[in-house]
């Protein structure tokens, strides 16, 4: 099987030096087997394990369909496939199934690829997918030698002491973020569990010291934003310090203290139903995941109140409201930042109703570009313009960024408000978007007043010149709404609100003021794991800015509520930014 690879120099020297080490790592003391009983903690899913086991493969949201060929014929050249095939995270779902044909395929594909690509062949010897096979292997080693005869079992610790040499020699080779965690940590979990490793343990464990300190800032954050990333490298910090304890051996201060930053950041970023908010790239989270690994982590912080990771939450009740509240990305999260500033998702119980499209990537670029621009969030959009200039893809600080500024969110005696404004759009259009919520203290009442507006000498004359270039005189824009897939939305008699129905029996009513139109557009979900995006809807506000500006209420309420007047959200209690 061909695997297509990244064009490059320097991609190709890396492969190069890959490759060399992997040779190397042949002749390292070879393993003979664990110092302890290693315990699995990574979480496969029942039902992908049933179905790897009668051959569909589905890998990093390619779905092959082979049956009867072992993993390592699919008839794929899909990048994306290989890797994940490579990193052996399928053998979660395997191991989740646990019955006597998930095991053997489980053996047979894992002593598969020991023959074909433990000698240095194939995508899969980098630092970070070695990491993240290292530590599966040792998570299921039960489960993989158990009826293995000595010489399978004896091939199986060579090509372990093989992966730990070359990770020893080429985790510095990752890139920092998530790769490189994993590379660490898969050092770690291999120098703790293996014969005549213990020598990797001590710089493994300083080196993940040190990202630490570099890596994830004062408040628990990570430089891309993406919430889903902050969950990976919290698991791999938490699998770290919890075999250091079993081992006997101290956690260092410095992951310690990560753990203990990125904990209450997580759980502000956690919705009433559990998963993650979807934020510059990252997705939801698998189900379960993130309450499995705060509860692993042992750290009982609570949500906090002010920023995590450039991210605002208000809570009533059972609905949760998580807000973009920062500017984009910058320096080597610009690559993959989102134009999703003033952005917001709502939550009502264990059922989304407002969220953002999600990431594009694994439906090819024209998705990634499309998910990344405004449109694709639950923000107000000037037509043809995102709020930030999207940086393609090179680690730079991103051109024409939105910058922020906002309020502390406050308690009213309506409930919790929160005022935000960006200047994304004051070089092309004079414009700041301000964008006023209020969710009231049951969680059955949200109000939202989005303004556009010129607001000194300078951004009225630009505006002037916007719309004298135009025909119509107009400035037009739109505010998004997107729903989830299972909210059922239909438009009322008489155009004027919209009625969301959840799978939980739920009403919630929309209604708005100011908007030249109300209509309901289609949309889409763009998840991980799945094939195609989902269809689903979205609530789309539009109109024009009038002489300098422009003023749109709107309120969602669950039915038979009176809904929150927007003259409420205009209460001189609530402090401005503009």
């Amino acid at each position: 099987m061909a695997y297509p690879l990244k064009d490059g120099l320097a991609a190709q020297i890396s492969r190069l030096q890959n490759r060399l080490a992997a040779r190397r790592a042949q002749r390292s003391h070879a393993v003979t087997g664990f110092v302890s009983q290693p315990e699995p903690r990574s979480i496969g899913l029942f039902a992908r394990g049933k179905q790897l086991t009668i051959g569909n493969y589905l890998l990093a949201g390619h779905l092959i369909e082979a049956p009867g060929k072992p993993l390592w014929d699919a008839p794929t050249t899909a990048p994306e496939f290989w890797v994940a095939a490579h990193g052996f995270v399928w053998l979660d779902d395997l191991a989740a199934v646990g019955d006597p044909i998930a095991r053997r395929c489980a053996q047979d594909w894992t002593w598969e690829w020991i023959t074909r690509f433990g000698k240095g062949n194939g995508p899969g010897w980098t630092p970070d997918i070695t990491g993240r096979r290292l530590i599966r292997w040792i998570h299921h080693a039960l489960f993989l030698l158990s009826g293995r005869s000595t010489a399978e079992s004896q091939a199986y610790f060579d090509s372990l002491s093989a992966q730990t040499t070359f990770l020893s020699q080429r985790w510095q080779a990752s890139a920092p973020g998530v790769p490189r965690f994993e590379a660490l940590t898969g050092l770690i979990y291999a120098g703790l569990a293996l014969t005549g490793m213990e020598n990797e343990v001590e710089p493994a464990v300083a080196a993940l010291a040190h990202e630490c300190e570099t890596e994830i800032d004062k408040f628990g954050g990570l430089p891309s934003r993406n919430p889903e990333e902050l969950l990976d490298v919290f698991t791999l910090l938490t699998w770290a310090a919890q075999a250091l304890s079993e081992a006997g051996q101290p956690v260092p201060q410095a992951q310690r203290a990560a753990i203990e930053r990125i904990a209450p950041t997580l759980r502000t970023l956690r919705h009433a139903d559990g998963s993650l908010a979807r934020f510059h790239g990252g997705g939801r989270g698998m189900d379960g995941r993130l309450d499995h690994a705060l509860a692993a982590s042992g750290v009982k912080a609570a949500v906090g109140t002010g920023l995590a990771m450039g991210f605002l939450r208000l809570t009533g009740a059972r609905t949760s409201v998580i807000i973009d509240a920062s500017d984009p990305p910058s320096g080597r999260g610009a690559a993959t930042a989102h134009a999703s500033t003033l952005a917001f998702e709502m939550t009502s119980g264990r059922r989304p109703v407002i969220v953002n499209c999600g990431s594009g990537a694994p439906f090819g670029p024209d998705w990634l570009r499309a998910g990344r621009a405004t449109p694709s969030h639950s923000t107000l959009t000037i037509e043809g313009y995102s709020s930030s200039r999207l940086n393609r893809g090179t680690p730079e600080v991103l051109a024409d960024r939105a910058h922020v500024t906002r309020t502390r969110p406050r308690e009213t005696a309506d409930g919790h408000a929160l005022r935000l404004a960006h200047n994304g759009w004051v070089a092309t259009h004079g414009l700041t978007h301000a964008r006023l919520l209020l969710l009231s203290h049951d969680g059955r009442h949200m109000g939202g007043q989005d303004e556009l507006r010129a607001i000194s000498e300078r951004d009225r004359a630009q505006l002037a010149r916007v719309q004298k270039r135009d025909p119509s005189g107009e400035v037009r824009f739109a505010i998004r709404f997107h729903l989830h897939p299972d909210v059922d939305a239909a438009i009322d008699l008489g155009g004027n609100a919209v009625s969301l129905a959840l799978r939980s029996g739920e009403i919630w009513i929309f209604r708005h003021t100011g908007a030249n139109d109300l209509s309901v557009e289609p949309s889409v979900y763009l998840e991980k794991g799945r094939l195609n995006p989902r269809a689903s809807k979205q609530i789309v506000l539009s109109g024009h800015v009038g002489s300098f500006d422009a003023v749109i209420g709107w309120t969602l309420a669950k039915a038979q509520d009176t809904p929150l007047a927007i003259r409420d959200l205009e209460r001189s209690d609530v402090p401005g930014v503009i």
